[in-house]
């Protein structure tokens, strides 16, 4: 006997789409995200309210035991974005850019964002700074929207020097603030920032028109994420310090997942504790 996710209000809500979530900026309601790789989760996220379903390039540890985001192909990114469009119904569906899929041109960058949204993707992800504009316009005024993912940028890890808190000092906040504002101007729908400190992540999160969604980022950002095998504790090792273990009492992974929902709309998720 298949197993069936109980009717929500995730089930019977309206589509989440873009304007969507202008409008949840606006009137201050915050956007809950999770990370989200098949059909099956795909299912019981969409109808636990989660508003946005992110197929993270985070799949290539999570699921396939590799060392790091690096390795993973646009063929695994394509291929889990479909999982996940077939089983989801009314959240809005983010699909990452994979390393070395849009920085050589942004032909390329069009090309393979394309094959993402032809798979179900609604948005696409890209991890850059300034440098990454031209490519946000292009695949803007084409007709895919972007979501722009700053500070702690997992593909530019070892560039970075390992996995660190960013723009902690004076000019590297400018940075931040000059890179988000950048972005915005070349058409991204969305900034995501992840490990930088919770008061910079306000004061940018005020300054943009567009939603912020943050990990690690602090309770100001407009939306939260997380990796959905970190938040169900399920994943090993030892967790990241913005990470909360949802699991805990709750009887089910579906009353887990309703009970991130409820924590990122009440605003008792992140705390003091899970923030920079």
């Amino acid at each position: 006997m298949s197993a069936q996710p109980q009717a929500t209000a995730g089930s019977t809500r309206k589509a989440v789409t873009l304007p969507t979530l202008l409008e949840m900026k606006k009137n201050q309601e915050k956007i809950a995200m999770l990370t989200c790789y098949d059909a099956c989760f795909a299912s019981v996220l969409d109808a636990s309210g989660v508003d946005v379903l992110l197929i993270g390039d985070s799949l290539g540890m999570v699921l396939a035991g590799m060392p790091s985001t690096l390795p993973v192909t646009m063929d695994m990114m394509e291929y889990h974005t479909r999982c996940v469009a077939a089983g989801n119904k009314n959240a809005f569906v983010v699909a990452d850019m994979p390393f070395g899929s849009y920085q050589e041109s942004v032909e390329q960058a069009y090309r393979n964002a394309a094959k993402l949204m032809a798979a179900g993707a609604n948005m696409v992800k890209l991890e850059g700074t300034a440098w990454l504009a031209p490519t946000v316009e292009y695949l803007t005024t084409r007709d895919i929207p972007v979501c722009a993912h700053l500070g702690l940028t997992p593909q530019s890890v070892s560039a970075l020097g390992g996995y660190r808190v960013q723009g902690r000092d004076a000019k590297a906040a400018k940075t931040l603030k000059t890179n988000a504002k950048a972005m915005q101007e070349a058409g991204a729908q969305m900034v995501l920032f992840e490990l930088i400190p919770g008061k910079l992540a306000a004061d940018i999160s005020k300054s943009l028109s567009v939603p912020t969604i943050g990990i690690g980022a602090g309770v100001d950002c407009d939306g939260q994420v997380l990796v959905l095998h970190d938040m169900l504790n399920v994943f090993p090792g030892k967790k990241p310090k913005f990470v909360r273990n949802f699991m805990d009492n709750q009887p089910s992974i579906q009353a887990a997942v309703q009970a991130y929902v409820s924590a990122v709309k009440d605003k008792s998720f992140p705390t003091a504790e899970h923030t920079f």
